[in-house]
């Protein structure tokens, strides 16, 4: 197994990624050809199941871009599904502390490292090397989405086998007690962002956020460089706003 996200990310460099909640391979073919490093499928707020999964990660073969999935939990039953249908790597939702990161990275490993079951079917069938090389190609990202996970940050980030960390803005917001949506403008929350990039880079990781085109800019100037900017269902809703618009027509 290959996976050339992660080899970019350790190499310093950053990438591009954008969500996918939408359960059509139509919408994987089209965006992993764009220009997108990576895809983040979303199974924790859509309704992405594994069969669908690998429908969507079919839909990119042959075209460079690199799936990601996020799962529901950080379950390792869970996990375990979503790698063998053919993921590369997952962002595990609200990772708050050593002990979470640790179990999200044991849900990714074959043993001894891990207690991932061996069955990788999709994931392994036209890839002879693939139990070989999965525990150290598959990526692990975490999400730092609570206060704890902000107060625990370089215990959560000096987990062997973590690889980045991403930073949900909405939900970290929300358990700042700072309401939604979040205040851009708050220099306590913006603060927060400082400290995550900061820590990630003393721990030699790259840290990243869910990003839209009115803050993409912001984020790589701080810093960030596991960015996703928007999504399918945004960029839909989007482009046919400005069909409309220029046909004059309003919503």
């Amino acid at each position: 197994m290959k996976n050339i996200l992660k080899e970019r990310l350790m190499a310093g460099e950053s990438v591009v990624g954008a969500f996918v909640e939408m359960a059509h391979p139509d919408v994987t073919e089209i965006l992993s050809r764009l220009g997108f490093d990576w895809l983040l499928l979303d199974a924790e707020h859509g309704s992405l199941e594994p069969e669908t999964l690998k429908h969507l990660m079919q839909a990119m073969n042959g075209s460079g871009c690199v799936p990601i999935v996020r799962p529901p939990w950080n379950d390792p039953v869970l996990i375990k599904r979503i790698l063998d249908v053919g993921a590369y790597g997952v962002l595990v939702p609200w990772v708050s502390n050593k002990a979470a990161a640790e179990a999200a990275v044991r849900a990714c490993r074959y043993p001894p490292e891990g207690i991932r079951g061996y069955g990788p079917r999709r994931a392994g069938r036209f890839d002879p090397d693939y139990y070989q090389t999965a525990n150290d190609a598959i990526m692990v990202i975490v999400q730092i989405e609570t206060a704890e996970a902000v107060a625990n940050l370089d215990d959560i980030l000096a987990v062997n086998g973590v690889d980045g960390c991403y930073i949900g803005p909405y939900d970290l917001s929300s358990n700042l007690g700072l309401g939604l949506p979040p205040p851009w403008d708050n220099p306590e929350y913006l603060a927060v962002f400082d400290r995550v990039v900061k820590a990630a880079a003393r721990h030699g990781k790259p840290a990243g956020m869910y990003a839209s085109v009115d803050n993409i800019e912001w984020a790589q100037e701080r810093g960030f460089r596991l960015n996703t900017v928007g999504g399918a269902d945004k960029f839909l809703i989007t482009g046919a706003r400005a069909a409309l618009a220029k046909a004059g027509r309003k919503d």
